[in-house]
């Protein structure tokens, strides 16, 4: 069931993240008075699942959900027709137009992809506001993994600064340490001021190798939820219950009785609970996966600051988060293009996007996530590699610059070129994922 959710969100995010994108192409080519012969969600190689034609322009859906797509007449793209381009050019056609006119057909995509993340994070403030918790509130401290205490880093440390800046939200100080170049973190430990050194791209590799639980926030284990005929259920946990200890030793934090259990699968112990106030102590078993059934509350113990906006507000605001969405995904290129991070394997196609969705259906992470993927859809299409927005952008420019068009056979070449570079990423993504899945 949580796959189907997470499968019907992203299937959905991405069907508007297409639409919005081709309506950018199909838009500019209509100003132009450009003759657009197909429309088209998702790919309709062979056979579509529906299609209506209005006017000159076929509009339909295809059956392979990798994109979408808009075939203009008289330009090589992926449609590779190459009986049309052997015809005289008509005035109708995309290679007729003036080069500005085809530049700004081909950056209509990517256009409409940075207004509608705009739009998305205006609406999203003005209808939710804003939650995030301020570093000074995370008074029990960081969790973090292996990779983050072979790099220094301790659970509950309390992050003062990073290179002596100081950050309001927690969210800044995970960004800064994933995304800037060498880095002093200023941290307390145990009552007295640290420095940690993250200056290399061994560190790097490290802190990529395990970043989903490479710093997190720590707090208190209370109960949310408990799963019915469950270890918690049968040993008589509650909701509202706050597990202070185990078998005597007297433990406080989530992370802590997760290692616990995680350390002692299948095992009864005796946890110790506030409950009314009162000490109480229950005997569960861990199941064999090493857990005991129940759901915590997030963030317990940790106070959260919401901030609500206006409509007028949220209009700068949602528009400074999506230029700041911008810059953080453009500085992810930087270390995927670093060899030496090793950040290129954590790259993934769309079981990866897929699980970044929440596995209960929240309209709220919803529209958060599809606004990062329009950004991310964005930024993508406009890589210069041919086959891509960004290639055709690249050829027009020359164009633009030299005076020269390049010729039919060779836009030819270098859309199978792109192609191929494509599938090659593509399938490297999928690897990724199967192996994440898998192992």
């Amino acid at each position: 069931m949580v796959i189907l959710i997470k499968a019907a969100q992203l299937l959905l995010s991405l069907s508007i993240l297409v639409i919005i994108h081709e309506l950018g192409h199909f838009g500019f080519a209509k100003l132009f008075k450009t003759r657009v012969e197909k429309f088209y969600l998702f790919f309709d190689a062979w056979f579509s699942l529906f299609k209506i034609k209005k006017g000159e322009t076929e509009y339909g859906i295809g059956w392979i959900p990798l994109g979408g797509y808009v075939k203009i007449a008289g330009m090589i793209d992926e449609s590779m027709d190459k009986e049309q381009m052997k015809e005289e050019p008509k005035p109708d056609e995309f290679r007729s137009k003036k080069t500005w006119q085809r530049l700004l057909i081909m950056l209509g995509g990517v256009i409409m992809n940075f207004i509608l993340a705009g739009l998305i994070y205006i609406m999203v403030l003005f209808v939710w506001g804003q939650d995030f918790v301020p570093v000074e509130n995370m008074k029990f401290g960081i969790t973090t993994n292996e990779a983050g205490k072979s790099i220094g880093f301790k659970d509950g440390d309390k992050i003062i600064s990073i290179n002596n800046v100081k950050f309001k939200k927690f969210k800044d100080i995970q960004k800064e340490i994933l995304l800037s170049d060498n880095k002093t973190v200023q941290i307390e430990r145990n009552g007295r001021q640290q420095e940690i050194q993250i200056n290399d791209s061994n560190h790097m590799k490290t802190i990529l190798s395990g970043r989903s639980g490479f710093l997190g926030i720590r707090f208190e284990f209370v109960i949310d939820s408990v799963i019915p005929k469950s270890g918690a259920f049968e040993g008589g946990l509650l909701k509202g219950d706050k597990l202070v200890g185990i078998n005597d030793s007297s433990i406080q934090f989530f992370d802590e009785f997760f290692n616990y259990f995680q350390s002692h699968k299948d095992k009864k112990m005796e946890i110790s609970v506030m409950r009314n106030n009162n000490i109480q102590k229950f005997t569960v078993k861990t199941d064999t996966s090493g857990l005991i059934g129940v759901r915590p509350e997030a963030l317990a113990g940790i106070k959260l600051e919401h901030q609500d906006y206006s409509f007028f507000k949220s209009i700068p605001a949602g528009l400074a988060m999506g230029v700041e969405s911008v810059k953080d995904y453009l500085r992810q290129f930087k270390l995927i293009f670093n060899p030496k991070t090793e950040a290129y394997k954590s790259l993934g196609s769309f079981g990866a996007i897929g699980d970044m969705f929440p596995s209960r259906w929240d309209w709220h992470s919803f529209w958060l996530l599809t606004a990062i993927l329009s950004i991310m859809l964005g930024v993508v299409n406009i890589l210069p590699i041919p086959a891509l927005d960004g290639g055709h952008v690249m050829f027009v420019l020359y164009e633009m610059i030299t005076g020269r068009k390049p010729s039919d056979k060779f836009l030819e070449y270098a859309q199978i070129t792109g192609f191929v570079i494509l599938l090659a990423i593509m399938a490297y993504a999928l690897k990724n994922d199967i192996v994440r899945f898998f192992f």
